[in-house]
């Protein structure tokens, strides 16, 4: 753990601005704590320094298990207990952890170089770490840092967490063994000698340090430990940039799959429809082949009546129908057509008064009558010829091979 980088000040108005300060930054050094607990971590910790103003705020890097590091606030100094009549203070130090103050904050004994920790222990483990009920029972937004400490206060009073130790003077009749004496190294009333508490018969052994003791550390663990550190800090930066470049990469070659998908769905939508524009002109060729049939048939059919009569051709002879229903319809065509010229005349002599208006409504309602009749048997004719006309369309496409039905909907 590094030394922190950012401490409040003496009194608590600059620890207040501290606070203000630091949790409002924003960006990469921004405190990893949500938005809407900030306001309840700053009211904690301004309570906390007004009650117990030997703990100090400030921002220090903390370093997870797995080599992660992140900028963490923290409460720094000690906590007062009494034992035995006495009150000593017990060096501790408070992180808030990222969670907080949904999850409980992390809580380390900081021993210092003539102090060791208590083994066993029933709420301080050999490294430091504070295992209280209190901690346990953590429930949000009720419990707070100023409740922890004294109930701190209250259990390291049961049973201090922290002993001295006193060295003996080199002689050759002294005991071989270092007493242990319960006193914290900032008595607040009292020294470690009245107490009148020893523990001759503790032989010495190697304490595994608080992770914060670094006055207790041998140079060279401390060396090994931060090149460590700083080969998993470099080890997880590569992996950080690979993976990002393999995301980069996989988002292209995703957004490359999105594209060939997209082209192959039209590629089909374009076969489909020259498949359907195939099928169309094939019944159209088919159509065109029937066609040219009738034509070449009425050709030859004709061909033999122009040499017949020669070059004195009659106009009204040139076409001659081919059955009695285009017959038929030719002639109320004709009638149709010539009722309304003359219907077309007698509106142009009555405008000129050629003719009475009573003569012209009289001949305009009979001519009308006449042509209602004649255009009722045109459409009844084109009707009986669209019939006639399927059947002969039908009986001719069985013979190039298609589809009757077909044809029968299309017409």
């Amino acid at each position: 753990m590094v030394p922190p980088a950012l401490q409040a000040g003496p009194n608590p108005q600059q620890t207040q601005q501290f606070l203000s300060s630091v949790l409002s930054q924003r960006g990469p050094s921004a405190l990893p704590y949500s938005e809407d607990t900030k306001w309840l971590i700053r009211q904690h910790l301004v309570s906390l320094t007004s009650a117990y103003p030997s703990l100090e705020p400030k921002t220090a890097t903390f370093t997870h298990n797995d080599g992660r590091s992140v900028n963490l606030l923290q409460a720094d100094g000690t906590v007062p207990m009494s034992f035995q009549g006495l009150t000593y203070n017990i060096p501790v130090i408070i992180w808030l952890m990222d969670s907080y103050p949904r999850h409980p904050p992390c809580v380390y004994v900081n021993p210092t170089r003539d102090m060791v920790i208590k083994r066993p222990h029933p709420y301080v483990n050999p490294s430091g770490l504070v295992s209280v009920p209190y901690l346990h029972n953590w429930v949000y937004p009720s419990s707070n840092l100023v409740d922890l400490v004294r109930n701190l206060s209250l259990h390291f009073g049961r049973d201090p967490p922290l002993y001295s130790q006193r060295r003996p003077s080199p002689s050759p009749n002294s005991n071989p063994h270092p007493n242990f004496t319960p006193p914290s190294p900032h008595p607040a009333n009292a020294s470690a000698s009245t107490l009148g508490y020893t523990r001759p018969e503790i032989p010495p052994r190697p304490y595994p340090p608080s992770p914060y003791g670094g006055q207790t550390e041998d140079p060279s663990e401390v060396y090994k430990r931060n090149a460590v550190n700083k080969l998993v800090e470099s080890v997880l930066g590569d992996m950080t940039v690979m993976r990002k470049a393999r995301e980069a990469e996989m988002e292209g070659l995703f957004n490359a799959q999105a594209v060939l998908r997209n082209r192959e769905e039209q590629l089909k939508k374009g076969l489909n429809e020259m498949h359907n524009e195939m099928e169309g002109l094939e019944q159209q060729l088919q159509m065109v082949l029937m066609n040219t049939d009738l034509l070449e048939a009425w050709l030859r059919e004709n061909e033999a009546k122009l040499r017949s009569h020669g070059d004195n051709v009659d106009v009204d002879d040139a076409f001659e129908s081919v059955d009695v229903l285009s017959k038929q319809m030719l002639e109320s065509t004709a009638s149709d057509l010539a009722l309304e010229d003359v219907v077309y005349s007698l509106d142009k002599a009555v405008q000129e008064g050629a003719i009475p208006f009573d003569v012209y409504l009289r001949n305009v309602r009979l001519l009308s009558r006449e042509q209602f009749f004649h255009r009722a048997t045109a459409a009844k004719v084109r009707a009986a010829q669209m019939q006639a006309q399927v059947a002969n369309m039908a009986a001719r496409i069985s013979h190039y091979g298609g589809d009757t039905e077909a044809l029968r909907v299309r017409a």
